[in-house]
């Protein structure tokens, strides 16, 4: 076959390798000398560039999100590289053979977290959103052997081009391996040239290319700028064939909050009734950095924080956490609906605080607010009205497809001369559909959604979203004559020709597929979580498992009825539609399997929270879990202590229950009234965190439980505490756990 001639980006300081003494150097090789290939050939090699060019790499597609590359891609002179957030910024294209083609945009993506090992020249490098037109390659499951030819591929430098725009590949034949590298030769003169240094290695066998490892070092004969003396085409290969559960347990792994890209939880803890600057209720947030890393506090008295921390601003009353801006540091969402705007008392506010390497608020772009009658679109076309109460509801994440959206309700918001009929305000980043940054607003007379504008409905009043759907309840919704009965609204994140979310369904108790009835009260969609999940046979969690709060229900317990006692309804959402009713959760009767007994003024339903512990895997009663909240529950004669059973969302509500008290769990006891357990909890994949902000603690405190203290069968281990005045926390505070992400 005809020489391979690498080609590299733009680079210089991995560019060089050399001969020294006669011996493979240690520089990184850097890219191929041989044959361009066909346009849809090794669609999963990517291209590197590192800072403005510093250096360049090739790299292989082995996940949706995650490339495979060369550790010394991003390391100086042979040092280690840092697992987070890379120290440079680094794009990847990931897929086109002509780097001039004209789809790069699509496949150009942002490198924003690097996981390397220890033992070889591989590091996993996870992007900012997952690639769509390029087909992951798959690890081989046996080493290479000697004689072996493999195939390796690369965007280095040619024979004859510095920085050449198209993909070349050639062949290497093995020549001995052991267990962590192999020793190899370009046949028929093909050589590793800079730009090349973790590009693939692949065995092509039945026309299926697998992984075998990656391109390491080289002599680089015959490569453009290499000594001309020089014909050598040896190098040395990473293997990678033996990686496989590496790769897996790298990419599966769950997101964790990380405000500062170190690789470790952080923690947001709101108080809402904060004292700022001797202001009363203005509200903040105060943040823990793990590993020790201090804690920091957000309020509207910064200088980077829009508006002034005033009297009942209440800012922090709701939390979520996202990747909004994907750069691998986790954003915090805060919202602020008691903020008034001019003269409009609660009209609300969101804000979206950037994380960086050195913490949120840190970057040259620290905050991004969103109000009403500012910015464009929906947002900068509306109004700010008394009591919309945008923010009281929020959720955040990314779609299926990488983009980063956030869901902001507004239950409060007038539709005409309906008061308080409810709107949310749905943002998203759609630059694959032209759009960069566009928002909408959703209420019940938009095309398609269920139900129709009517005063006090509150729709917004709770939402929830993962990447398939979003949820929005409206638990003030007449259903028939029967007031604040509620319903529940779904949405796929496809857009509608009007650029909204598309409506796909309603949920109500009066539906035949759905328990219970109807009735004045029941607030049905006061609560809403919603998780991804995969069912078997499925590739992916495509399908969600969504759970619907009824804390105003009543109950006939054994012939008795309970008013407010509450319940909780799940449902699945396959991906190809519709829904099914899972299972119906409450406190039941003293006889059943379920701990606790429904009694009137439980609100059992009154706060939900759901995880998926490993959404990439198919879904088990082991890695679903549901938290509900009941703070009316009474604790023996302490009214209003609170309590929390959780379950697995999967199988039957009894088989796999866990009741949380005061005194229990980890939790220090004893119950006491009004303390109102289960007002704040928020799932992790990890742990659950449980907020006091009414008690025992004066000022609040927020409990972090891990799994086991909290599942079916698993055993107290230590719980973490946060409260003002510990841990470098300011010893001030009023509500402090309100809310906790």
């Amino acid at each position: 076959m005809s020489h391979i001639r690498p080609r590299v980006a733009a680079t210089s300081a991995l560019v060089a390798a050399g001969v020294v003494s006669g011996a493979l150097t240690g520089t990184p090789a850097h890219a191929v000398t041989g044959d361009r290939v066909p346009a849809t050939a090794y669609a999963y090699t990517a291209q590197i560039t590192v800072g403005d060019h510093d250096r360049g790499c090739s790299a292989v597609l082995v996940d949706a999100e995650w490339l495979m590359t060369a550790g010394s891609c991003f390391s100086d002179s042979g040092s280690a590289v840092p697992s987070g957030a890379p120290s440079t910024k680094t794009t990847a294209v990931v897929g086109p053979s002509e780097l001039s083609s004209s789809h790069i945009p699509d496949t150009r993506r942002q490198v924003v977290e690097l996981v390397p090992r220890t033992d070889r020249d591989v590091v996993l490098a996870r992007l900012s959103r997952p690639v769509t037109k390029a087909t992951p390659i798959a690890l081989a499951s046996t080493a290479p052997v000697a004689g072996e030819e493999l195939r390796f591929a690369g965007y280095g430098r040619t024979a004859a081009e510095w920085s050449p725009l198209s993909l070349h590949t050639g062949v290497y034949t093995v020549n001995s391996a052991n267990v962590t590298t192999a020793g190899v030769t370009g046949k028929a003169g093909a050589s590793a040239c800079a730009g090349d240094a973790g590009g693939p290695v692949v065995r092509e066998a039945g026309g299926t290319a697998t992984l075998v490892g990656l391109s390491s070092q080289s002599y680089q004969g015959g490569c453009f700028g290499a000594d001309p003396a020089e014909s050598r085409t040896d190098g040395v290969v990473a293997r990678v064939d033996d990686l496989g559960t590496w790769v897996t347990s790298t990419v599966s792994a769950p997101r964790i909050t990380d405000f500062n890209c170190d690789g470790t939880e952080d923690i947001a803890i709101a108080d809402p009734k904060a004292a700022v600057g001797g202001v009363d209720g203005a509200g903040a947030v105060r943040v823990v950095y793990g590993g020790s890393k201090g804690t920091a506090s957000i309020d509207q008295n910064l200088d980077w924080v829009p508006g002034d921390a005033e009297a009942g601003d209440w800012f922090g009353e709701t939390l979520e956490t996202t990747d909004h801006n994907q750069d691998g540091c986790t954003d915090l969402v805060i919202g602020t609906p008691s903020e008034d705007i001019g003269n409009k008392a609660d009209a609300g506010v969101v804000d979206v605080v950037y994380g960086g390497p050195r913490g949120l608020g840190t970057n040259s772009v620290k905050n991004t607010r969103f109000e009403q009658n500012t910015g464009s679109g929906s947002l900068g076309a509306s109004t700010p009205e008394t009591g919309d109460r945008m923010g009281q509801a929020l959720a955040a994440g990314a779609t299926a497809s990488g983009e980063p959206f956030l869901v902001i309700g507004a239950p409060g918001e007038a539709i005409g001369s309906v008061q308080k009929a409810g709107m949310v305000f749905y943002v998203r980043d759609s630059t694959s559909i032209g759009i960069t940054t566009a928002n909408v607003g959703i209420d019940q007379d938009s095309t398609g959604v269920p139900g129709s504008v009517e005063a006090n409905d509150g729709f917004g009043g709770a939402v929830a979203a993962d990447a398939n759907r979003i949820a929005i309840g409206a638990p003030g919704e007449a259903i028939g004559d029967d007031a604040n009965a509620g319903n529940v609204a779904v949405f796929s994140h496809k857009l509608t020709s009007e650029k909204r979310p598309t409506p796909l369904f309603g949920l109500d108790q009066d539906l035949d597929k759905v328990s219970g009835g109807s009735e004045a009260g029941d607030q049905f969609g006061k609560s809403l979580a919603l998780v991804p999940y995969r069912p078997s046979g499925a590739a992916a969690a495509t399908d969600s498992i969504l759970a619907v709060g009824a804390p105003g229900e009543d109950l006939d317990i054994d012939g008795t009825n309970k008013t407010d006692a509450g319940n909780v309804i799940t449902f699945r959402l396959p991906a190809a539609g519709g829904y099914s009713q899972l299972n119906v959760y409450s406190s039941g009767t003293a006889s059943d399997d379920i701990t606790g007994t429904s009694e009137s003024g439980d609100r059992f339903g009154q706060t939900l929270t759901a995880v998926n512990t490993s959404p990439r895997t198919v879904g088990t009663a082991a890695t679903m879990k549901l938290a509900v909240g009941a703070p009316g529950e009474a604790v023996g004669t302490a009214a209003k202590a609170g309590a929390i059973t959780t379950f697995s969302l999967l199988g039957a509500p009894g088989s796999s229950d866990r009741w949380v008290e005061a005194g229990t769990s980890g939790i220090p006891g004893p119950a006491g009234s009004d303390q109102q357990l289960g007002a704040s909890i928020h799932f992790t994949p990890s742990t659950l965190y449980v907020g006091m902000p009414y008690g025992p603690k004066a000022k609040g405190l927020l409990h972090v439980l891990p799994l086991s203290n909290v599942i079916a069968g698993g055993s107290n281990t230590a719980v973490t505490t946060h409260e003002p005045g510990q841990g470098g926390l300011p010893a001030t505070g009023s509500r402090f756990g309100y809310a906790a992400r």
